[in-house]
């Protein structure tokens, strides 16, 4: 791989971590991004950006982790797919001040950009505000802010585990309405 022009692939990261907005503090886009790794390689000929050795990118809220971190831009220099792949790789975000932090585990995670979905392939978890969602697959399409969790059909699954498992915590009631 070629070490050329970076600045264009560095931007499109921005945009990408940025973007995340329904699992994101409104602050975390403004803020700084940091990549820590072992090593990187970057190709703006490709579009791609490989960081590699514990990776470790954040910015605001907002925390990535994995063994390896890849970043695939389209011609117009737009960032396609950001993909995590650890044991597990890691995600977690404050949705708001007010909002406990989000959570993800899978052995890969992506982030598409262009239809705004998170995917987690493979012992894949998510904690959001005490609830568990885990599975073989969870897809979650942050523009609608649905989650859909299931088998990874067409992919070599570790830990095969033919069914989800939700735990939902019970909301708790005011007060008042408990005494009545």
């Amino acid at each position: 791989m070629r070490l050329v022009n970076t600045l264009p692939l560095l931007l499109s990261l921005s945009v990408a971590l940025g973007s995340v907005s329904a699992w994101a503090l409104p602050s975390d886009r403004d803020q700084p991004i940091r990549i820590q790794a072992d090593s990187a390689e970057l190709d703006d000929k490709q579009g791609v950006a490989v960081y590699r050795g514990d990776v470790v990118i954040t910015q605001g809220s907002m925390k990535v982790t994995g063994d390896t971190v890849t970043i695939t831009q389209n011609a117009q220099g737009d960032v396609e797919v950001f993909t995590s792949v650890g044991k597990p790789a890691y995600y977690e975000q404050q949705p708001s001040a007010d909002k406990q932090i989000v959570k993800a585990y899978g052995l890969t995670i992506q982030y598409f950009m262009a239809n705004e979905r998170v995917v987690l392939i493979d012992q894949a978890k998510v904690i959001q505000e005490g609830n568990t969602f885990k599975g073989e697959k969870i897809v979650y399409d942050t523009q609608r802010q649905i989650v859909n969790a299931g088998r990874a059909t067409g992919n070599n699954i570790t830990a095969p585990s033919p069914r989800i498992d939700m735990v939902i915590l019970p909301k708790n009631k005011p007060a008042e309405q408990q005494a009545q």
